[in-house]
């Protein structure tokens, strides 16, 4: 072989082998721009995980009353968690994984969707219900005002029934009796006082036989004719009293008379008495007496 030919054929060699090196140069870069632009979509794709795991957070801080909803956040919380620790070990090279996890963050957040959608109504109903459970207790309180109102109404019309049907003596006047049943005036000579009293006429109170009791006290405050198996009931009491007569009222004014009998050792004193009336359990009457000699 010439050295012509050797040259020609060097000159080929050269030429090959520039252009293995130039094709290999060549792939080289493409390759570092393919895994330059992987790392970037890599870091894309975590900070949208990163995201995705923040909004997860905010969700679970939420006050969310369905227990059932509450576990699937948690559990779909905790998948984000997972693939985001696996696309921070996976490398950038490896775009078969990457791909992968990006179709992972897709149907993530298509479910979180769902879920935000339903903790949306959720929230939504018991807005509603919180605003109608305030509503109804509104009503409540204005219905039990007004039950109050109406309790303290019929009380009252209770009352005035009650008042309106009890008896009432509108005067009295006293005598004072010797042991003879004579008048006397001498307090040392009374023996016996005797009250005449009146009645009003009452339409509304029931007819028919009553007791009336009267009790009678001196200057002192002492009770006369007091005794333990004198007693009659008064305001859930049991109280002695003076005199106890029988009367029948029919509803039309009523006048009458009772007596008090005064005890052997009972001594008329001078000032002022007071005498009482009771009946069906109401004090019907009060009037004070002097007595001055």
């Amino acid at each position: 072989m010439n050295n012509k030919k050797i040259w020609v054929l060097v000159v080929v060699l050269l030429l090959v082998i520039g252009g293995l090196l130039f094709w290999v140069w060549y792939q080289n870069r493409e390759l570092n721009e393919i895994v330059e632009q992987m790392e970037i979509e890599k870091e894309e794709l975590q900070g949208e995980y990163e995201d995705l795991a923040i909004q997860f957070d905010g969700y679970q801080n939420m006050e969310i009353r369905n227990d059932s909803l509450q576990d699937l956040l948690s559990r779909e919380q905790r998948r984000v968690q997972d693939l985001l620790e696996e696309l921070r070990q996976t490398k950038a090279s490896n775009a078969r994984r990457i791909a992968e996890l990006k179709k992972e963050l897709a149907t993530v957040r298509a479910v979180m969707k769902e879920y935000v959608r339903q903790v949306d109504s959720l929230n939504a109903d018991n807005a509603r219900l919180t605003q109608e459970n305030q509503l109804v207790k509104q009503e409540n309180v204005q219905v039990k005002k007004q039950n109050t109102q109406l309790t303290t109404e019929n009380a009252a019309l209770t009352e005035t029934v009650t008042r309106a049907s009890m008896l009432e003596i509108t005067s009295c006047n006293l005598t004072t009796l010797n042991k003879n049943n004579h008048k006397t005036r001498m307090a040392s000579n009374i023996r016996k006082l005797q009250f005449d009293f009146v009645i009003a006429k009452n339409i509304t109170c029931t007819p028919g036989i009553k007791d009336l009791y009267a009790r009678v006290t001196d200057p002192q405050g002492n009770l006369l004719g007091e005794s333990e198996e004198r007693l009659f009931a008064f305001e859930n009491e049991k109280i002695p009293y003076t005199i106890r007569q029988e009367i029948e009222y029919s509803g039309e004014a009523y006048e009458g008379s009772c007596y008090c009998t005064l005890g052997e050792q009972e001594n008329v004193q001078k000032g002022f008495y007071i005498v009482e009336f009771f009946c069906d359990g109401n004090l019907i009457g009060s009037f004070p007496f002097q007595i001055k000699k």
